[in-house]
């Protein structure tokens, strides 16, 4: 890729070199100006996005978890009063 008379290329030029969209290029480089810590704040680096997920997934396991232990509670305390 060549620059024109010393000016950087644009996002689009650069993007259409790549062979992506131009959209896809500025978010890939915003996420990694936030994983350098550049960002602003409360911006959420890729590591953080990646343990929210993880604990957001871990939730819901956890929720399933209890509704089934709260069913097996009323189940088993019904047995028990026959």
């Amino acid at each position: 890729m060549s620059t024109i008379k010393g000016k950087a290329p644009t996002v689009t030029a650069v993007a259409r070199d790549l062979g992506v969209s131009s959209e896809s290029l500025r978010g890939w480089y915003r996420q990694a100006r936030i994983d350098r810590g550049q960002g602003q704040s409360g911006q959420l680096t890729s590591e953080e996005r990646e343990e929210l997920k993880r604990l957001r997934r871990q939730n819901a396991e956890q929720a399933k978890t209890i509704e089934v232990l709260r069913k097996a509670a009323v189940f088993f305390a019904k047995e028990s009063d026959r």
